[in-house]
């Protein structure tokens, strides 16, 4: 598990674009936080580190769900905050984002058994200051591996 300290939403973003050059098909990374905790913000640098800087990246709390096609892989980016069951996710085709895709998804405790359990978890928290950020990142073994390849020092 890592921890880091994020000054501000610059830091988040940095932290979310080199978590997005390991990313790869398949994986589910799973935002966590309260409202305004910076869970938009990460998948926001995210997308834009695999497609372009000024990608328009709404956040998807109506929708649910926003796709954007790279080369590499789709990006699923599921807002689940106003899900009443877990099994609408199956009309969003959260099946197909878990098989090929890369799956971001805010408000990841709506799936509740549906969340795969081989993931990244990047659980935000408020700090001390209004800016200030904490991030904890469990993740499975091979994520692990992965994040101890960079230095997530935002």
């Amino acid at each position: 598990m890592i921890a880091v300290s994020l000054s501000d939403e610059a830091a988040t973003a940095t932290l979310a674009a080199r978590i997005a050059m390991l990313a790869k098909p398949g994986d589910v990374i799973a935002l966590r936080g309260d409202l305004g905790a910076g869970k938009t913000v990460f998948a926001r640098a995210f997308i834009r580190a695999w497609t372009r800087i000024d990608e328009e990246v709404p956040s998807p709390t109506f929708t649910l769900v926003q796709i954007y096609n790279t080369a590499a892989a789709a990006i699923w980016h599921f807002d689940l905050y106003r899900l009443t069951s877990a099994e609408e996710v199956w009309e969003l085709g959260i099946e197909d984002a878990f098989a090929s895709g890369i799956s971001l998804i805010e408000w990841p405790e709506r799936l509740g058994t549906l969340l795969p359990p081989n993931r990244l978890d990047v659980a935000l928290e408020f700090g001390d200051q209004p800016a200030v950020r904490h991030a904890v990142l469990p993740g499975d073994a091979g994520w692990c591996h992965r994040l101890s390849e960079i230095s997530v020092d935002a």
